[in-house]
C-alpha cells in the first residue's frame, strides 16, 4: 500500500523521503511533471553534511495511482489546502494526515472528506528544498501526531515506525487541538513582525519595541488557549510549555531567553511570512496564524488586538508595494502603527 503525498515542496519531499527511508511505498504529487509516473531519488542533506537517499514514485495527479493509497498526507500551504483536498476526490475513503502550520487544516479536511479518518500532524524540523531531488535539514526537530476522527489510532502508531527509523523523532498526542495550538505558538515567533519590517528574527528580538509586540502576541495566544481549555504541550524539539513559562517572566529576562530560543529554533531558515512578503505576490498563511488567534479570541470573548493588527499589516504589505517599502527596515514605524491601533 502507498502513502500519497500531496505537496512536493520542502516539507512534502522531506516527509516522503522519511517514509520511504523507513520502508514505506511513497508517491509524491508533482504538478510540473510532463509525462506519466516516474521513479525518482530524494536526498536529504543533514546539517553536518551527511546525505541519505530514498526512492519514491512521482505522479502528476493523485488519480494516476493504480489503487487507493493507505494514507493521503497533505503537505501544501494552508491557502492551497482546499484545492488539494478536492484533487484527491478519486480516493474518498483514504485517511488523511495534515501537517500545515496554523489552525484550521483538519476542519477543511473534515468538511470535504466526511467518510475518512483524519490525523493531525505538527512538524518541528526545519527543512529547505535545494533544487530537484535535494532537501536540507537545517534543524533536527521531530513530528507530533494526534488522531482527530475515525479509527486511526493503529495507523498513528504504524506511521511512527518508518518516521522513527528514518531518524525523525515522533511523539503521539491525544489532543490534536493542544498539539496544533502549541505548534502555532512556535510559528508566531518573529514571523509577522519579520514580514512587515523585513528584518531577521535576531534583530526582531534585539529591538525593545518589536520584542514588546512579540511578547504581547504570544501572551494573547496563550490566553486564548486557556479559554479554550488547552494546555501547551512538549512537541519533539519544541516545548511550548517553556514558551508559556517564559512569557510570564519579567520583560527583560524573557527577552533574553526568547532571543536565544529564536536563534536556534529556525535553524537559520527565514520565517515563512517574511518569505512570502519578500516574494511580493500571492497569498500568505497569516490568516491561519495570527488571524486564527484573533478569531478564536473573539469566539471566547477576549481581545487579541496585537494579533488582529499584525494580521492586517501583513496583508497590507503583501498587497501594497508602497506600504511594504514604508515599513522595510524601520522597526519604529511598526511600533508606532501598533501603538496607534491600541489607542
Amino acid at each position: 500500500m502507498t502513502v500519497l503525498i500531496v505537496g512536493g515542496g520542502a516539507v512534502g519531499s522531506f516527509l516522503g523521503w522519511a517514509l520511504a527511508s523507513g520502508g514505506r511505498d511513497v508517491a509524491i504529487v508533482r504538478r510540473q511533471l510532463a509525462g506519466g509516473p516516474v521513479r525518482a531519488d530524494l536526498a536529504v542533506v543533514e546539517s553536518a553534511g551527511r546525505s541519505r537517499t530514498a526512492n519514491v514514485l512521482e505522479v502528476r495527479d493523485p488519480g494516476e495511482l493504480s489503487s487507493a493509497p493507505e494514507l493521503i498526507l497533505f503537505a501544501v500551504k494552508m491557502y492551497d489546502l482546499d484545492a488539494a483536498i478536492g484533487a484527491c476526490a478519486a480516493w474518498p475513503k483514504a485517511p488523511a494526515l495534515t501537517v500545515q502550520n496554523g489552525v484550521g487544516a483538519e476542519e477543511l479536511v473534515l468538511g470535504q472528506r466526511p467518510a475518512t479518518g483524519v490525523i493531525a500532524g505538527s512538524l518541528t524540523t526545519a527543512v529547505e528544498r535545494f533544487g530537484p531531488g535535494e532537501i536540507r535539514r537545517l534543524r533536527q526537530g521531530g513530528l507530533g501526531l494526534a488522531p482527530v476522527r475515525g479509527t486511526v489510532d493503529g495507523l498513528v502508531a504504524e506511521l511512527g515506525r518508518p518516521f522513527t527509523a528514518s531518524g525523525l523523532p515522533v511523539r503521539q498526542f491525544r489532543d490534536p487541538d493542544a498539539m496544533k495550538w502549541s505548534k502555532l505558538l512556535a510559528n508566531l515567533i518573529a514571523n509577522a513582525t519579520a514580514a512587515i519590517v523585513d528584518l531577521d528574527p535576531a534583530r526582531i528580538y534585539g529591538h525593545p519595541g518589536l520584542f514588546d509586540i512579540e511578547h504581547r502576541q504570544l501572551r494573547e495566544a496563550i490566553a486564548v488557549m486557556g479559554r479554550l481549555g488547552l494546555r501547551p504541550v512538549a512537541l519533539p524539539g519544541a516545548d511550548a510549555r517553556l514558551l508559556s513559562l517564559v512569557t510570564s517572566l519579567p520583560g527583560r529576562l524573557s527577552q533574553e531567553i526568547l532571543r536565544r530560543f529564536v536563534g536556534s529554533a529556525r535553524g537559520g531558515k527565514d520565517p515563512s511570512l517574511r518569505v512570502q512578503v519578500t516574494a511580493g505576490s500571492g497569498p500568505s498563511e497569516v490568516d491561519w496564524l495570527n488571524g486564527a488567534v484573533a478569531r478564536a479570541a473573539a469566539r471566547v470573548g477576549i481581545e487579541a488586538t496585537v494579533n488582529r493588527r499584525l494580521t492586517g499589516l501583513v496583508t497590507e504589505v503583501l498587497a501594497n508595494p508602497d506600504r511594504r517599502a514604508w515599513f522595510r527596515g524601520h522597526p519604529d514605524r511598526l511600533v508606532e502603527a501598533m501603538t496607534d491601533q491600541a489607542g
